[in-house]
């Protein structure tokens, strides 16, 4: 890092700050704290929401996730357009007609207490986790590569998210995420032109391409009925689809973006360009890991990006064995370069050459085979072999030119701070609005109102905080954050589904089938995901989300039919 990096850096963080804690001090009432006035137009709305979702997880792990696995993760998003057409034709109307703070006020005027009360401890749960996980992020990314303290830079990224979110609620949120996607976007860009601009002048952006998809990175639709697969079309287009009905429809840090919408028409429109944008954008961001995979062929790649890793294997007994594979790999990757310049010569004058082909695809092979052995050698010295979140980073810090890396990095540490403000600020407004202010016996004004928000804004910052402390890196994260999300967003969708669609249930039988469902899709975790290793399990967990909205249904009306039938 040069001195221009940190400037920029710094500068790009404080300036997001200071403009977030100016612009939107004093706010007095409830209404301006939690759904900024009802002011947003809608692509503010648009972009809050885009912003929330696109946290460092996404930066880091995305491209990682593409250089490994290829471009297949796409699928998982191929529900959500769907998922928002819904949303808007009937969630929006009904909350802005009711007139919530939060969507699960809307469950205790259609159920009862219990049941409100239900849903937003279910929210509060895989929110509040999810938020350490945003934090610790791009903290343990920068501590390995800065050489800084992991909990100082969890302490740094979320002092900094707490300061505006706290000042301003909403309406800073709401404000900083404008910026903060202009940076990350323009990052982004800048990205993906250096690693086209970096790849030797004989291959094209479309020799690029046919590159990617001889070494198997390029399958883009898996069509086959395969519920082990994480990723295929019909995992994407159900399991993901409730998936996103329900962090879209019932997740507060979403909800209530679109509650400070102007009228419905502005949340509709906001959620709209949310939809037709989110799929191309993720695409984009997979074809750059994809691009950054194509980059290696012609560049030397590391056995392990993980340097933590990469550093504690050469200071173990393990060192000569793993120094061997590296001159294995070194040796494959300048065969590979060759053949690979080669394939992209012909292609030139349009010849596909089988032969070279299946010689990259066998070079391919023998590197993955290497690559597992290093991770052997990681996991018996008790580090983590998982590399995937550091393989954009590593881009950055060797390739790019002094000035972008720190844009890149402040590219990563605002996406972090976008979605982390937006959790931090939907877990107060719902501890605020649904638990403590449904549970207070007194009146309060809309002063103490908006102190206790701030109270609890601090309150669970501290708490991310502590979690990204004691973290710990067992999943790619952009995986992990989607598989906490899966393990409770079917439950929370189901009622919901159920006070919206299915009115001869009731309070006592969806608030128990809900409980049911929940502690069930506990245990298909468990014995199905959580106990196989990464890539072996017996269920894709996009399945989760569809599974448990069905429980959630199934027992509901079960039960309320045996109530029914004792009475």
């Amino acid at each position: 890092m040069q001195t221009l990096d940190w400037f920029i850096l710094i500068f790009s963080l404080l300036f997001i700050v200071v403009y977030g804690a100016w612009k939107t001090k004093g706010s007095q009432d409830v209404k301006d704290y939690i759904l900024g006035n009802n002011e947003s137009k809608w692509w503010t709305i648009g972009i809050s929401v885009m912003a929330t979702q696109a946290s460092a997880i996404t930066f880091l792990s995305t491209p990682g996730q593409a250089f490994h696995d290829g471009m297949g993760f796409v699928q998982f998003y191929f529900g959500l357009p769907l998922a928002m057409v819904f949303i808007c034709i009937f969630f929006i109307p009904i909350y802005h007609k009711l007139n919530v703070y939060t969507a699960y006020e809307f469950l205790e005027n259609r159920f009862d207490q219990k049941t409100r009360s239900l849903a937003a401890i279910l929210f509060l749960v895989q929110r509040g986790l999810a938020a350490g996980i945003t934090i610790y992020a791009p903290a343990i990314i920068l501590s390995s590569i800065l050489g800084w303290n992991l909990n100082w830079l969890n302490f740094i990224i979320g002092v900094l998210v707490i300061i505006y979110t706290v000042s301003g609620g909403t309406k800073a949120v709401n404000v900083t995420q404008k910026q903060q996607m202009f940076i990350i976007m323009l990052g982004m860009f800048i990205a993906f032109y250096l690693i086209l601009s970096y790849l030797p002048k004989e291959v094209s952006f479309s020799n690029a391409l046919q590159i990617a998809g001889v070494n198997d990175k390029m399958n883009i639709l898996d069509f086959s009925v395969n519920p082990n697969s994480r990723y295929t079309f019909w995992s994407g287009i159900t399991g993901g689809l409730f998936l996103a009905l329900s962090y879209f429809g019932t997740d507060q840090s979403q909800v209530q973006r679109y509650l400070s919408g102007k009228t419905v028409r502005e949340s509709q429109l906001g959620l709209i360009f949310n939809g037709f944008l989110k799929v191309p954008m993720q695409f984009f961001i997979l074809l750059t890991g994809v691009m950054v995979f194509v980059f290696f062929q012609f560049n030397k790649v590391p056995l392990n990006f993980n340097p933590t890793s990469q550093i504690a294997v050469e200071k173990s007994i393990y060192a000569a064995d793993y120094k061997n594979l590296e001159e294995r790999l070194a040796l494959i990757q300048e065969e590979k370069k060759i053949v690979t310049l080669t394939y992209a010569k012909q292609i030139n004058i349009d010849v596909d050459n089988p032969v070279l082909r299946k010689r990259i695809i066998a070079l391919s092979e023998k590197e993955k085979n290497l690559r597992e052995e290093a991770q052997g050698i990681i996991k018996k010295i008790k580090q983590e072999p998982n590399d995937k979140d550091y393989v954009f980073i590593h881009f950055i810090l060797h390739y790019l030119p002094t000035g972008l890396v720190g844009l890149l990095l402040a590219v990563i540490l605002s996406a972090a701070m976008s979605s982390t403000a937006s959790e931090l600020n939907a877990l107060a407004s719902t501890t605020t609005i649904d638990i403590y202010k449904r549970n207070l016996k007194s009146e309060k004004s809309d002063k103490h109102f908006v102190h206790v928000s701030k109270v609890f804004t601090l309150l669970w910052g501290a708490i991310a905080i502590l979690f990204a402390c004691f973290g710990t890196l067992v999943e790619n994260l952009i995986q992990l954050v989607n598989i906490i999300g899966s393990v409770f967003y079917g439950t929370i969708l189901g009622i919901f589904l159920v006070a919206f669609f299915v009115k001869f249930i009731k309070g006592n039988a969806i608030f128990y089938g809900g409980v049911l469902s929940q502690l069930i899709i506990f245990i298909i975790y468990y014995f199905t995901i959580h106990i196989y290793p990464s890539g072996k399990e017996l269920l894709g967990y996009l399945w989760l989300n569809a599974i448990g909205a069905a429980l959630t249904l199934g027992l509901s009306a079960l039960i309320q039919v045996s109530m029914k039938n004792k009475n």
